[in-house]
């Protein structure tokens, strides 16, 4: 040990003492912090500086129309992106922005579509489509700016989704809220309607017997429309023919009414006429049976008297034709109501009135008989007018047929003028007014029966609808039935295992809130168990760590492992003699970037003691790893090193998780330096977890003996058995 310190004295005073190697020396102990403080201030906060970015925004929507209500999507991103500042965003057109982030104006551009704010409103549709905003990217302009330019235009997607959700939820808790009123004020509807289903349940039965009895009453009903259908057209023709023959009758009567009202002065008339004549028969008579009266005056009497007899004759046979036609019209009546004489009497008036009309007639014919046979006694008289003895019977005997022939005319005139003429009328007055009225229910049912055929033809139709619709329902009862059960039983379910004054309560509620809640449903609590002020500052363990293993490179390039005169010492002391020269530089190193790293940089590490203390631990192990390869391989040695430095820097996650490496590098994890050296820097940064921190220090401590004990043994026995290669390779002039 003694020869190895005077080897680290005397290359202390060689290096004091010469001005040159103390610059060299120099320069090898700031050199290593330079790496260091650049990366880690070019590193410093680059995502505070994304704001000079610049991105490319392309707004085509067109807006649209949501439940009467314009919106414009695309409008509203611009609107909120010209007021952020944490992108340089370009507001420019499609042709523009693609030509510009193809040149590498622009990183990335973010092109809104037409028919975004369209998308976005089928949300309310039966088929909704989800809105897409076109992201282009420039990857080759950067490593990282994609992945920040992408985190850019997923923060427009969320805010325009996050603006969009809360909008919709808070339309959907309004109508929450609503139809929780809305419920609230129905419950008393809804238990009636529970209990309805209940008793619709119970009366099932009562409805499908109902149901049974109501369709045979159709089929009832469609035969007796179809019966009563039929007998429509013979009710017409009825109809009709009695509309005939009462007009007809009607008729008839006017016309018996008229020849009565003609006939009754003309009967006077010609009685009184017949009268008078009886008395001319009678004087003429007397006058015959003087012998007073002259033969040609006789005939002319004798004219005149038949004249008048046949005038009579022909006005009784006018009498007798009139009564005949009005009884025969009278036999075809129908019987009118009992009047109140009839009713006192019991006899019916078309009897009382047919019985007079036949004794008139009788009457009639029988005067009638009288007068022909005066005639024929008149005719005869002219052969007894100048034979007295005969014409004395002759005369007596038409004496007495006048005589009795007045008499009849006087009875006759009596009972046509006080009964057979009132009573007729009468009757014919009350038949027109029977006639009359029957006419008016015929013509009534006339022209009611066109009614009573569309009436009939549409209860028909709905009848027919009505029994298919009866049909219907009896063959979808089973159906019902069944379905009327199960929503009674979910029914009785639904009230065991839900209180419905619960589900109003849970629709009610404050859409505002509610909005505002699904606007940000989720907040981060973030508690940063240790944490670290900016990038830089989080890089400056690595960047460190790797200043020292740079140092211990630059030394092994530039100072000799070797000493001079290495006859005088043994191969182990010269290791650790100048192996004290290297670990005193390397020191040095170590203090300038940590000192550095604290005050020049200005990192914030929480415990900066410990900083630079395990920052001369690492230092040293490195120093003690790159020494002894070197010492003991020489120039093998170095690339070794320079080996092992590219493995750490790839395979030690001081850049990234090692989670998230390749299968490789995760398997040499474990075994390299930097691994521990890297974590024990990052306690002191962020904040000492004593049990990592031992940790780490003990791994490290441990490649630090295993290399003074690699150093120690083997640098004698190898560099015996290759110093013949290095002699060799010094030839060539190329290696020293």
């Amino acid at each position: 040990m003694k020869n190895s310190l005077n080897i680290y004295r005397k290359d202390l005073k060689n290096i004091v003492t010469n001005w040159a190697a103390m610059i060299l020396i120099g320069g090898l102990a700031i050199l290593p912090s330079l790496y260091a403080w650049f990366n880690i201030a070019a590193m410093w906060d680059p995502y505070s500086n994304t704001g000079n970015l610049p991105i490319g925004i392309v707004n085509e929507d067109k807006g649209a129309t949501v439940r009467d209500q314009e919106i414009n999507a695309g409008k509203e991103v611009v609107d909120n992106l010209k007021d952020n500042k944490n992108m340089q965003w370009h507001f420019t057109n499609r042709k523009d922005a693609m030509d510009k982030v193809e040149y590498g104006d622009y990183f990335a551009i973010v092109i809104i579509p037409e028919d975004f704010s369209e998308k976005l409103g089928t949300v309310l549709s039966d088929e909704p489509k989800k809105a897409q905003m076109e992201y282009y990217v420039n990857e080759k302009l950067n490593a990282v700016s994609p992945k920040i330019t992408e985190k850019g235009a997923s923060v427009i997607a969320d805010e325009v989704s996050s603006k969009f959700v809360s909008t919709v939820n808070g339309i959907i808790f309004d109508l929450f809220n609503n139809l929780g009123i809305e419920l609230e004020g129905n419950l008393p509807d809804i238990e009636k309607f529970e209990d309805y289903i209940f008793t619709l349940e119970e009366n099932l039965p009562e409805i499908h017997r109902m149901l049974n009895e109501s369709l045979g009453d159709a089929n009832s009903a469609g035969d007796i429309l179809n019966k009563t259908q039929g007998a429509l057209p013979e009710a017409k023709e009825y109809t009709n023919t009695g509309l005939t023959t009462i007009n007809q009758t009607l008729g008839y009567m006017n016309e018996a009414e008229e020849r009565l009202n003609s006939i009754a002065p003309k009967v006077k008339e010609n009685v009184a006429k017949v009268q008078s004549i009886t008395d001319q028969i009678n004087q003429l008579l007397d006058k015959a049976k003087e012998s007073k009266i002259d033969i040609n005056e006789g005939k002319k009497v004798q004219e005149n008297i038949e004249q008048q007899l046949d005038n009579a004759i022909a006005t009784l046979n006018t009498v007798e034709k009139a009564l005949q036609q009005l009884q025969d019209t009278n036999a075809q009546l129908p019987p009118p109501s009992d009047s109140d004489e009839e009713a006192e009497e019991g006899q019916p008036s078309d009897q009382l009135s047919q019985e007079q009309i036949d004794q008139a007639i009788s009457q009639t014919a029988e005067l009638r008989q009288s007068l022909e046979q005066l005639r024929t006694d008149v005719n005869q008289m002219d052969q007894f007018l100048n034979n007295t003895e005969a014409a004395s019977k002759v005369v007596d005997q038409i004496h007495q047929a006048a005589a009795d022939t007045n008499i009849k005319l006087d009875e006759f005139v009596k009972e046509y003028q006080n009964n057979i003429e009132p009573t007729i009328l009468e009757e014919v007055g009350k038949a027109k007014g029977t006639l009359t009225g029957a006419k008016g229910i015929l013509e009534e049912i006339q022209s009611t029966l066109p009614e009573v055929e569309r009436v009939l033809n549409s209860t028909q139709k709905n009848l027919k609808e009505g029994k298919g619709m009866l049909e219907y329902a009896s063959g979808e009862f089973p159906y019902v039935n069944d379905k009327v059960k199960q929503l009674a039983d979910k029914i009785r379910e639904v009230q065991k295992d839900t209180d419905i004054n619960e589900i109003i309560q849970l629709l009610r509620n404050d859409p505002s809130a509610e909005q505002s809640f699904f606007e940000e449903p989720v907040l981060l609590n973030q508690n940063e168990l240790f944490p670290i002020e900016n990038y830089g500052t989080g890089m400056t363990p690595f960047y460190t760590v790797l200043a020292g293993w740079v140092g211990a490179l630059l030394l092994i390039s530039l100072l000799a492992v070797d000493v001079h005169n290495e006859g005088l010492y043994t191969g182990r002391q010269i290791y650790f003699g100048r192996f004290f020269t290297f670990w005193t530089i390397g020191i040095v190193q170590t203090i300038v970037v940590t000192l550095g790293d604290l005050f020049l940089i200005g990192v914030n590490a929480k415990h900066p003691v410990w900083l630079v203390l395990f920052g001369l631990l690492v230092s040293s192990v490195f120093i003690l790893i790159v020494y002894s390869l070197v010492s003991v391989f020489g120039n093998v040695g170095k690339a070794l090193a320079i080996v092992l430095l590219v493995l750490q820097i790839s395979g030690s996650g001081g850049t990234y998780p090692v989670e998230l490496l390749p299968k490789f590098f995760q398997v040499i994890n474990p075994y390299l330096p930097f691994t521990y050296a890297v974590d024990l820097m990052r306690e002191a940064v962020g904040g000492i977890v004593w049990g990592r921190a031992l940790r780490d220090i003990g791994v490290l401590v441990l490649c630090g003996v295993l290399a003074i004990i690699f150093g120690a043994f083997l640098k004698e026995p190898i560099n015996k058995k290759t110093k013949k290669f290095l002699e060799k390779s010094k030839e060539s002039g190329l290696v020293h």
